[in-house]
């Protein structure tokens, strides 16, 4: 993590009365104009109907009530997240309504039904943290305030009052680079472009997707302090960056003395250099950077730093470990003797050869045990407290990280998501187990997994899945179909068990073309026979039929479609290979075309859902600009992410792929298209497709479109229902033949 502290030049008086007065300021208390804003913008028509009352916290966690008043409803809270909980229960257990990304349903009776006895919920958990550095990327590179808005109402409305906050951290490093005397011209080989900020501010690269403009800098330190500012009226505590010793390139030239160490995370990029802890530079640097983030976004004292991602350090020495933490953490005390490190913990599930429990006890325990709080980041993968001894000591959290990339696949671990939360809180050996929380790497997708997932805020026994899903269904689709729940056991039990792989599969069709049936970034491995997902299918589109037709269900009929032809491709490609090395022409004519064919459907079903499809990603990252060139620039760091994800030669091309309309008929498809030419001549020659010169010619043609400008829909085409009924018609009997 690039992470970071900083200083006052006002002086120290100043900086006195900044650490001592802000915690007032932003204290986690109710704020009734801040909820009563809140309400107006989730239900404006019914928002007269709702009364806001204090309700002290219970052992310091955040509690609600709800009941009522005559024709009112009472909501009472500690704070604002809370207040939004009190609502949102409401919503979802008396007017079955459901808020989601993908779908919202707030379809609410004309009398707003009554609380017949008062509703008390209080937290076991302290915290709730949601987001990844990777999230900041993979699905937020572009959001504008409008879009900032509606996540943090949904982040209240489901519980969340710990995020982290990192937008316009550039800015930040910019002042205090400046301050300490860098030029523009030295700092432009610094700053990336904005689809990679999360990786530089790990450590990761320097520079890629640049040169960044100072006007992004400017817009985007403007946007922090409306996030902060909103997260905080509502009670949440953010979480901002601190520094872990990532400088510029041009420190060792200013610095010629430093202790630099250079570090290549491997995958494609140049070196980038870290600061040695021991060098006095690295507390120096890192105190002025928190004083800087404090006079420019105030602090709650929570401070993220992440040593060593996806980076091994230079040794394995306890106590050189030992040293390097309590060095880093005595940075933060300096600037904010108040501070508390918060740690992802994915180094230890990433590199595990290296992080072996003498390592991670020497690193944590060199920190107070109030003073640190770590993120069990993918404790619904594999929960790494439970090899550490609970963090040693340490508060941790348990975290459902879930997606990897921003791909468009259905996945999960919905019986783990249900119990594993409850089960580690009700464990006499999980320690300190003092929150939850979501950190995927990318949202907008698979939406039940996060309903699911929040549920445990309020409750301490597993959620009861059986129970459970019924009300999901009535509040996502405004119905008790009970073929919508079968489909929803189906869904349970095949793309949603959790079994055999880490992180949902994605479809061939999105590789790299090749005769093999996955590729490096595109794993095709199910967790289910293809099949068994069939009967859902055949359900969903049978209460289509019905009539039942709410977004939810309009997004998941599309979803659920989109994943049985995302499984197709993977038998028709072996169709089209056998025929290739039978050196059958007309099969494999037919076969290669039916192949192009599915690829075209499925762009078609995609564009008539919003969330599916290419033209808002690049809209909104041109949308960024303020000159063409500025426009040019988002728009290629826009479409890099998602395909090569760095040069042409990148290791990481395809690590974020995407099955959008767009990218489908535009990107994926050309590809196959060019593939299948070089084997169709083979066949007419008899000659041996040379393959080394066309994997060097489809590199360059990628990096040619990335660097391509045009224009893609960004609205909806067609009508989804009617899309998926005409594909079902045409594709399900070809599915058992």
């Amino acid at each position: 993590m690039v992470k970071q502290i900083r200083r006052l030049r006002t002086g120290n008086f100043i900086l006195l009365f900044l650490v001592t007065m802000l915690p007032a300021t932003i204290a986690a208390q109710l704020s009734t104009k801040a909820s009563y804003d809140l309400i107006k913008r989730v239900i404006p028509r019914y928002a007269a109907s709702f009364i806001v009352e204090d309700l002290p916290a219970e052992n310091g966690k955040d509690v609600f009530e709800v009941e009522n008043r005559g024709k009112s409803i009472v909501l009472r809270g500690n704070n604002g997240t809370s207040i939004a909980c009190a609502l949102y229960h409401y919503l979802t257990e008396y007017c079955h309504c459901q808020i989601t990304w993908n779908g919202t349903n707030l379809q609410l009776p004309a009398s707003l039904p009554i609380v017949k006895e008062k509703v008390h919920k209080a937290t076991p958990y302290t915290y709730r943290y949601y987001l990844n550095y990777c999230t900041f990327n993979y699905s937020m590179s572009w959001w504008n305030w409008e879009r900032w808005q509606k996540e943090i109402d949904w982040m209240a409305l489901h519980g969340i009052n710990m995020p982290l906050a990192i937008t316009g951290e550039e800015y930040t490093w910019y002042e205090v680079y400046k301050e300490m005397g860098f030029t523009d011209e030295e700092l432009k080989n610094f700053f990336c472009g904005p689809a990679y900020f999360g990786w530089f501010w790990m450590g990761n690269l320097d520079a890629w997707g640049g040169p960044l403009p100072l006007s992004w800098m400017k817009s985007h330190k403007t946007l922090q302090e409306k996030i902060l500012q909103r997260e905080r009226e509502l009670g949440m505590k953010p979480v901002l960056p601190a520094f872990t010793g990532h400088v510029p390139p041009a420190f060792k030239k200013k610095y010629p003395n430093a202790k630099l160490k250079a570090t290549n995370w491997t995958n494609g990029f140049a070196d980038t250099y870290i600061l040695d802890s021991q060098d006095p530079l690295f507390a120096a640097i890192g105190k002025r950077f928190l004083q800087k983030q404090t006079t420019l976004f105030g602090t709650d004292h929570l401070y993220s730093a992440d040593t060593f991602n996806e980076n091994e350090p230079p040794s394995d020495d306890s106590a050189f470990l030992s040293a390097l933490s309590a060095r880093i953490y005595e940075g933060m005390k300096q600037a904010d003797t108040a501070a508390t490190w918060v740690m992802q913990g994915w180094l230890f599930y990433s590199d595990r050869k290296f992080w072996k429990a003498p390592q991670i006890e020497a690193l944590l325990k060199a920190v107070p045990d109030n003073k640190m709080i770590l993120l069990d980041l993918a404790a619904e993968i594999e929960p790494v407290w439970k090899r550490t001894d609970a963090f040693y000591g340490k508060p941790w959290i348990w975290n459902m990280l879930h997606n990897f990339g921003g791909n468009v696949n259905l996945f999960g671990r919905m019986d783990g998501v249900a119990s594993g939360p409850a089960q580690a809180l009700n464990d006499k050996a999980s320690g300190k187990l003092w929150g939850i929380g979501l950190t995927m790497e990318a949202i907008e997708q698979n939406p039940v997994m996060y309903e699911l997932m929040t549920q445990h805020t309020w409750q301490t026994t597993p959620v009861d899945l059986d129970a459970w899903i019924p009300q999901y269904v009535l509040n996502r689709y405004r119905t008790n179909n009970n073929n919508l729940v079968n489909a929803w056991q189906i869904l349970r039990k095949t793309v949603y068990n959790g079994a055999v792989i880490r992180d949902g599969a994605e479809s061939i069709i999105t590789g790299r073309p090749t005769f093999d049936s996955t590729t490096v970034w595109t794993r095709t491995k199910l967790n289910y026979e293809p099949n068994d997902l069939l009967p859902a299918w055949d359900l969903f589109i049978q209460a289509a039929a019905k009539g039942v037709n709410s977004d939810g269900f309009q997004y998941d009929l599309v979803d659920v479609t989109r994943q049985v032809l995302a499984n197709y491709a993977a038998p028709l490609q072996k169709k089209w290979v056998a025929a290739f090395k039978e050196k059958d022409s007309t099969a494999f004519n037919k076969y290669s075309k039916d192949f192009l064919q599915l690829i075209s459907d499925m762009d078609l079903l995609l564009a008539t859902r919003k969330d599916f499809m290419l033209g808002p990603w690049l809209s909104t990252a041109r949308s960024n600009g303020a000159t063409p060139a500025e426009k040019a620039l988002y728009e290629q760091n826009a479409r890099d992410l998602i395909t090569l994800w760095g040069d042409a030669n990148s290791p990481l091309h395809e690590y974020s792929n995407r099955q959008w309309s767009g990218l489908l008929n535009d990107f994926y498809k050309p590809r196959w298209q060019q593939f299948f030419t070089v084997l169709q001549r083979s066949l007419r020659t008899g000659s041996t497709p040379d393959l080394k010169q066309f994997e060097e010619n489809i590199r360059n043609w990628e990096w040619k479109w990335v660097n391509s400008q045009s224009l893609f829909p960004v609205g909806p085409v067609g009508n989804s229902v009617q899309v998926c009924q005409m594909l079902y018609k045409k594709y399900r009997g070809k599915l058992t033949s």
